[in-house]
């Protein structure tokens, strides 16, 4: 299990590992909350900026924060839209991580030796990886974990495995 760790801490350090294909969250904006997800057909973002030039702070926040697990171009800017307000305000959310709550993602996760899907939905994680299976915790959800910190619940280590870590 230390190992798993010390590779988990090594794995953190390299987003660019991770492919998000879906990712849903609940974002605290300065005046109410909203929910951005990343789906199949793109972003979406419940508030009414989103609505009406389909692209929005909170949006803009998000591509800036995961730039390298998202592996897609940020949306276009949109006529009409008040382009330097969002930015501004885009840039000050991308500096405030707390404002996010993943509520739920499927990514890939590149390893050294192979590819390995890892979902997350409301605390509950799953991976594809052989040692996961068995241990209910490895390495690529601890770097997803490390990577994601504060955005999703952590990762309850089953008791055994936490008394061999210390």
């Amino acid at each position: 299990m230390i190992n798993k760790i010390q590779k988990a801490k090594e794995y953190a350090e390299s987003p660019e590992r991770v492919t998000f294909h879906t990712l849903t969250m609940a974002f605290k904006g300065d005046n109410s909350d909203y929910i951005v997800s990343l789906g199949p057909d793109g972003w979406s973002c419940s508030c009414p900026g989103f609505q009406k030039y389909g692209i929005c702070p909170h949006i803009m926040a998000v591509e800036k924060m995961f730039k390298p697990m998202l592996k897609r171009d940020p949306l276009p800017y949109s006529p009409g839209q008040n382009i330097v307000s969002d930015v501004k305000k885009s840039k000050r959310y991308s500096e405030e991580p707390e404002r996010i709550t993943i509520t739920a993602f499927s990514a890939t996760f590149h390893g050294d030796n192979k590819d390995h899907q890892i979902t997350y939905d409301d605390g509950v994680w799953t991976s594809t990886s052989s040692f996961f299976k068995a241990h209910g915790v490895g390495a690529y959800t601890m770097a997803m974990e490390r990577m994601l910190q504060g955005m999703v619940k952590p990762i309850m280590l089953p008791a055994a495995t936490a008394t061999e870590t210390e």
